[in-house]
C-alpha cells in the first residue's frame, strides 16, 4: 500500500490491520506526517501540530498490539484531528482568534476526553474562522484554509479545517462543532461525512452544554468511520447536565432501508439551488429508491420563517461577545468580526424570544407531523458548492454566471439546529461538472440516530463516494 493510500485508509480498516499486525499505528502516523509536509502549505488545515508526541503515542500503541502491556483500546492508534475551538487540557485552543493565541486550556472537552481514553491519537488541531462564525475558514491567526478539491475555494466554516484535512488525507478522523451547520456545511463542500448529533447525545464543555443549538460531533470519510467516532464520544457524562441517560450505539452492520418513507425538499421552499446540486440530489434520491425506500417531495413553506428565527438565536447570544472583543481588542480582531457585531446588534431580546415561539409552533404544526408520517427528511446541505476561499462575508459573489448574495442564504443547515434533538447526517451526493463535491443532509426523528445512519449507509453502498483511486483531490 502506498503512503498516499495509507493516508486515505478508513479507521475501521486501519483497526482491523492493526489487530492482524498487517499495519502498525506508527506507519500510519508517519504517512500522515509525511503527507502533511507536502500538502499543508497549500491547504493550511492545521492550526497546531503535535507530531512528535503523536509518533511517541503511536509507538506505545504499536507495543499494545504486539502484546506488550495493556490490551489495545477501541480506537488504539487512530489519528484524530480536533477542531481549534475544542478544549484539551494543557493545549491551546484559540477559536481562530489572536485574542486567545496564548490561552492554555485547563480542562479537556468531555467528548474528546473519551476519544483519548479510547486510545485515539490527537496529532493536530484544525483551523476555524474567528469565533467560529463565518461560513468561510480564514483568520488573522491561521491564515486562509483552502478546499483540497480546488484551492481557490473555501472548505466551508466553521469546521473547515477538519473537513479539509479529511479530504486532503492528513488525518483519519476529525471532530467538529455545529451551532448553525458548522459540521455539515464543510462536510458537503469537501465531500466527507459529518454528523450533528441530537442535543444531549455528546457531552460538551461547561457553558457550551447549555446552548441547545450547539453540538460537538464526528467527521470522517465513511459512514462506518463516522459511526465509530460517534459511538466513542456519546453517552451520559457527569460533567454535562444536558447529556441524556439513554445511550445509543450505531451498529457496525446497518440494516437496509427497504420500506422506509423519506420526504424531501430541493430548496426548503426559498433557497436558490444551483443546477448541479439539484441534479446530484435527484441522483441521491433515485439511489435511495433503488435501495427500497419510497421518496416523496413535500411542501415546507414554513421553513423560511423558522430559518430566519433560528438565525436570531445565535446572533443575540453572540452580540455581546463580538462587541466586547472589538471594544477591548480592536487591534486583534478580524475585519469580519466588526461586520458580524453590527449585524448581531440589530437582533433584540424580543427577536430572541420570538425565535423560541416560532420554533415551538413550527415543531408542533409542521416538522413533528412530517416526521411522524415519514422516517426521515432529506434536502441539500448547501445550495452553492463553490465559494471563494477568502470571501469577505459582506461581499456578493458569482457562481456559474449567476449572482449569489453574501447573506449566507446558500447555506441550508441552521434550521435543524433550531430542532436540536433531531439527528442530522451530512453525506456526499456527487460532484459538480467542475469537480467539486456536493452533499445532502438526512434529518431524523428526535434522538433516532440509527435511522439516519442506515439511510446514509444505503446511499454509500449504492453510490460509493470513497473510490479514492479516482475520486481524490489532486494535491500530490
Amino acid at each position: 500500500m502506498s503512503d498516499s493510500d495509507l493516508c486515505y485508509l478508513s479507521a475501521t480498516d486501519a483497526l482491523e490491520q492493526f489487530r492482524e499486525r498487517e499495519l502498525s499505528p506508527l506507519e500510519l502516523i508517519e504517512a500522515l506526517v509525511s503527507r502533511a509536509a507536502r500538502v499543508e502549505p497549500a491547504v493550511n488545515a492545521f492550526a497546531d501540530r503535535y507530531f512528535d508526541e503523536a509518533l511517541a503515542q503511536a509507538r506505545e500503541a504499536e507495543a499494545r498490539y504486539a502484546g506488550s502491556g495493556a490490551d489495545p483500546r477501541p480506537l488504539e492508534g487512530i489519528p484524530v484531528a480536533v477542531k481549534d475551538d475544542t478544549a484539551i487540557e494543557g493545549r491551546r485552543s484559540t477559536m481562530g482568534s489572536l485574542l486567545f493565541q496564548h490561552r492554555i486550556d485547563d480542562h479537556t472537552n468531555p467528548s474528546v476526553e473519551r476519544l483519548l481514553a479510547a486510545g485515539a491519537i490527537v496529532h493536530a488541531r484544525t483551523t476555524c474562522p474567528e469565533f467560529c462564525w463565518p461560513w468561510v475558514c480564514y483568520s488573522r491567526i491561521h491564515g486562509v484554509t483552502r478546499n483540497p478539491w480546488n484551492l481557490d475555494n473555501t472548505p466551508g466554516g466553521s469546521s473547515g479545517g477538519s473537513a479539509a484535512a479529511l479530504a486532503a488525507g492528513t488525518t483519519t478522523l476529525a471532530t467538529g462543532t455545529d451551532s448553525g451547520g458548522s459540521i455539515r456545511m464543510p462536510a458537503a463542500m469537501c465531500g466527507v461525512v459529518g454528523f450533528k448529533p441530537p442535543y444531549g447525545r455528546n457531552p460538551e464543555s461547561p457553558g457550551l452544554n447549555f446552548d441547545p443549538y450547539n453540538h460537538v460531533g464526528p467527521m470522517a470519510r465513511t459512514i462506518a468511520d463516522c459511526a465509530l467516532l460517534q459511538n466513542a464520544m456519546s453517552g451520559l457524562h457527569p460533567a454535562d447536565h444536558a447529556t441524556v441517560r439513554e445511550c445509543v450505539r450505531i451498529p457496525a452492520e446497518l440494516d437496509g432501508i427497504e420500506g422506509m418513507r423519506i420526504a424531501y425538499s430541493f430548496d426548503l421552499g426559498f433557497h436558490e439551488i444551483c443546477h448541479d446540486v439539484l441534479e446530484n440530489t435527484r441522483d441521491a434520491l433515485a439511489a435511495l429508491v433503488e435501495a427500497g425506500a419510497a421518496v416523496s417531495e413535500v411542501e415546507v413553506a414554513w421553513a423560511r420563517e423558522a430559518t430566519q428565527a433560528a438565525g436570531h438565536w445565535g446572533d443575540h447570544l453572540n452580540s455581546d461577545v463580538f462587541a466586547r472583543a472589538i471594544e477591548n481588542h480592536a487591534d486583534l480582531v478580524c475585519d469580519y468580526t466588526r461586520h458580524f457585531a453590527e449585524e448581531c446588534a440589530r437582533v433584540t431580546a424580543r427577536d430572541f424570544h420570538e425565535s423560541m415561539l416560532v420554533a415551538g409552533r413550527t415543531w408542533r404544526d409542521h416538522l413533528s407531523p412530517l416526521l411522524d408520517q415519514y422516517d426521515a427528511f432529506v434536502c441539500p446541505t448547501v445550495a452553492v458548492p463553490e465559494v471563494p476561499a477568502d470571501l469577505p462575508p459582506w461581499k456578493d459573489f458569482e457562481f456559474a454566471g449567476a449572482p449569489v448574495r453574501a447573506d449566507g442564504s446558500w447555506v441550508m443547515t441552521i434550521l435543524f439546529n433550531m430542532f436540536s434533538r433531531c439527528p442530522v447526517l451530512a453525506v456526499p451526493s456527487g460532484f459538480t461538472r467542475t469537480g467539486m463535491p456536493s452533499g445532502i443532509q438526512i434529518v431524523g426523528r428526535s434522538f433516532d440516530d440509527v435511522r439516519v445512519f442506515r439511510i446514509g449507509a444505503a446511499l454509500e453502498r449504492a453510490r460509493p463516494w470513497l473510490d479514492w483511486t479516482r475520486q481524490r483531490p489532486r494535491l500530490g
